[in-house]
């Protein structure tokens, strides 16, 4: 029963769609670049929670990548959020209808479904330390229920951050 909670989880962050975008200067020699460290102010726009659950994913996913943490990094990371709310107001519709020798007769009508959900833009920037010049950025547009647990939250930016760093460096 515990690995269909989890199951299920994953469907309904699946069936959220994300839309990535990317950008980069095709000068910087990504090669070189082996260390990482976030700036202290990363995470604008997110609370304290989801600035953990992103670091970590964004550490996990660049360590993987053969990067390391470092105190004197050769690239820094930074993080913006905006977000804004987005109701999607979807209805069922209900009818009667009736006809016949020219008569016709009809009712209709609509239930309202109303799920709040929350338009997020996530921003992650690559700056090179020496310089402080941006490298490479990713954005994510994406939706996220307003009403989330914990859980659903971490899979969440599990995925999206593991999309989004999939392009880096670029090829």
């Amino acid at each position: 029963m515990k690995y269909y909670k989890y199951l299920f989880l994953l469907v309904f962050i699946g069936c959220s769609s994300s839309k990535i975008v990317y950008d980069y200067d095709s000068q910087a020699n990504f090669s070189s670049y082996k260390t990482f460290n976030f700036f202290e102010d990363a995470g604008k726009g997110l609370n304290e929670l989801d600035v953990k659950r992103v670091t970590n994913e964004l550490t996990t996913s660049l360590e993987a990548k053969g990067m390391r943490l470092a105190e004197n990094p050769d690239i820094y990371i930074n993080i913006l959020s905006s977000e804004r709310p987005s109701i999607n107001r979807n209805t069922i519709g209900l009818g009667i209808g009736s006809g016949g020798r020219n008569v016709g007769f009809g009712i209709s009508g609509g239930i309202p479904i109303e799920s709040r959900k929350i338009n997020q833009q996530l921003t992650v920037d690559f700056v090179e330390s020496k310089n402080n010049q941006l490298i490479w950025q990713g954005v994510a547009n994406s939706e996220i229920k307003e009403k989330t647990s914990p859980e659903e939250r971490r899979i969440y930016y599990q995925k999206l951050i593991k999309k989004m760093v999939s392009n880096y460096p670029p090829k």
